[in-house]
């Protein structure tokens, strides 16, 4: 993913920032030459005009120096929030271009790390131009400090170097020490995040049980808060130790440079302004030793970045470029297929399965036999781990996304709604579409009908299910995948749906995820999963003699009422 040009704020930054230290810098000699001109023209030997004029560079320089660093002030924030915008932009981008084909909930992050690389690593790493540049402009400012007390007095410098060395080891050993700890503490935060999303995501659950307190304990317990706090508390010890070194260095150095200014003052070796000049660049020297504060800012964008690039890095699942042929109809075929979870165990497969294009097929087993599972397949929701799933003869992963998408759709039983309003939400789907769902009817009583703002909806889980199919409906895929999608329905309303469904999609390939007998009954034929297995694949009626599927029906419908 191409990174973001370097704008208008950043350049604002990049100049207002190196002008400010060259201003900085110019100081002391301006006031060196307005003390000296002084002293002259107390004495009689130096006219007004001159008077003037080292007036006049003095105020120049102070004024420099107040502009840039104004500018560098509103700049920074400026720049590091636009960065942060964009970096946050991409990130999301990015996540959604994963899909759950990709490497999301297979390795990847879970959600509430995602989460805090999106909040807090990516405002950290957006920081990172303004403290590099901080940093940067510092160091220079610095080092012309050097030089220009080398050019006032070689015996300046060479008081000054003294503390270089000792300096530049003290930024080093800081450096290292600190970015380690920093990518630490963001991890232990994202850890935190990760618990507490995955908590929030079950609260009903957690309330209903009375398990608060335990579920506190869970998401404080096992060292989480333990290790944030060691990060934390090893990230303030080297600031710490870094700050009160850089302090005692600074004290010494200029003592030394002043010292030294003093000693060549008093021996006539350098005029009365050569002692404010080498105390203020004594002083700009030593923002060396004192950038504790623009480096922490450094190592904790840097931290920042490394977490947001370990997600940009993830590889989105390839996508081919082909597509289904136009007369196909919509027959899947899986072979070989075999899909695993993150620690390797089987969860669907060894599988084998021809399903006729233009049936109605049930998924029926207990629960965690595979039923979501291969019903993921055809559109890419989940790639096997071995195997090929062809659509018509075309594996669907040389399928282009569009021609995927145009040629399998789904319903599920939770659907997401994306848009600004109910009619952007829908996708295309029109009052036909919402008359066969059955959803015509509370859409009518919406405050503002299909405008209604999406924000502003209070949906049941049969309402929402409703949507779902409608917008499955405004498109004419060869196959629809029905996962769970009318369990939100009651008996009646699932009746009518499955009427209107079946004359709405008649001639496609129908995989329904089936929960009731009904909708079992209703398919041309039932796929019985069994742990991962295909048990068999036959009709309904031939099936229903065998009492593991009457008992497998049961516990399925059992399953659906308690949920």
């Amino acid at each position: 993913m191409p990174r973001r040009r370097p704008s208008g704020r950043t350049a604002v930054l990049a100049v207002a920032l190196p002008v400010g230290s060259a201003a900085a810098l110019a100081l002391p000699a301006a006031l060196a030459g307005a003390v000296d001109t002084a002293l002259d023209h107390g004495s009689g030997s130096a006219s007004a005009g001159a008077w003037s004029g080292a007036l006049l560079r003095l105020a120049l320089a102070l004024g420099a120096a107040a502009g840039a660093d104004a500018l560098a002030a509103a700049a920074g924030p400026a720049c590091a929030a636009e960065a942060t915008a964009d970096l946050r932009g991409r990130l999301v981008r990015h996540l959604l271009a994963l899909g759950p084909g990709g490497r999301l909930g297979r390795g990847g992050p879970p959600p509430g790390d995602l989460a805090a690389r999106l909040t807090g690593s990516a405002g950290d790493a957006g920081g990172r131009v303004p403290a590099v540049l901080g940093a940067a402009t510092a160091l220079l400012g610095s080092l012309g400090a050097i030089v220009a007390l080398g050019v006032l007095s070689p015996w300046l410098a060479l008081a000054f170097v003294g503390g270089v060395l000792p300096g530049a080891v003290l930024i080093r050993l800081f450096l290292r020490d600190a970015g380690p700890v920093f990518l630490r503490y963001q991890e232990a935060q994202a850890a935190l995040a990760a618990r507490l999303t995955a908590a929030l995501a079950g609260l009903r659950s957690i309330h209903a049980a009375g398990a608060g307190h335990r579920e506190a304990d869970r998401l404080l317990g096992r060292g989480a808060l333990a290790d944030l706090s060691a990060a934390g508390h090893a990230l303030w010890a080297a600031q710490r130790r870094t700050a009160w070194q850089a302090m005692v260095l600074v004290a010494v150095v200029e003592v030394a440079v002043l010292a030294t200014a003093g000693a060549l003052v008093a021996g006539g070796r350098l005029a009365p302004g050569g002692l404010a000049a080498a105390a203020g660049w004594a002083a700009l020297g030593a923002g060396l030793f004192e950038q504790v504060e623009a480096l922490v800012g450094v190592a904790h964008a840097r931290a920042g970045r490394a977490r947001v690039d370990e997600v940009l890095a993830l590889e989105p699942a390839p996508a081919g470029t082909a597509a289904p042929p136009a007369d196909g109809p919509g027959t899947l075929v899986f072979q070989g297929v075999v899909v695993r979870d993150d620690d390797g165990r089987t969860l669907l497969g060894p599988l084998d399965l021809t399903l006729p294009g233009g049936a109605t097929v049930a998924l029926v087993g207990r629960s965690g036999s595979g039923k979501s599972l291969l019903a993921a397949l055809p559109g890419r929701l989940r790639d096997p781990d071995e195997g090929t799933v062809l659509l018509d003869g075309v594996p669907v992963t040389a399928l282009a996304p569009g021609a995927l998408r145009d040629a399998v759709g789904y319903a599920f039983a939770r659907p997401s709604l994306v848009g600004r309003t109910v009619r952007e939400a829908l996708n295309g789907a029109g009052p036909a579409e919402a008359a066969a769902a059955r959803a015509d009817g509370f859409l009518r009583r919406l405050p503002l009908g299909w405008d209604t703002p999406l924000d502003e909806l209070r949906l049941s889980g049969g309402e929402l299910q409703r949507l779902g199919l409608a917008r499955l409906l405004a498109h004419p895929t060869r196959v629809v995948v029905l996962d769970d999608a009318t369990s939100g329905l009651d008996l009646a309303t699932e009746y009518q749906v499955g009427e209107a469904l079946d004359r709405a999609t008649r001639g496609r390939t129908r995989l329904v995820v089936a929960h009731r007998e009904t909708a079992a009954a209703r398919a041309d034929l039932v796929a019985w999963l069994d742990n991962g297995h295909l048990r068999a694949l036959a009709p309904h009626h031939h099936l229903l003699p065998d009492p593991d599927y009457r008992t497998t029906l049961a516990g399925t419908t059992l399953t659906m009422a308690a949920a």
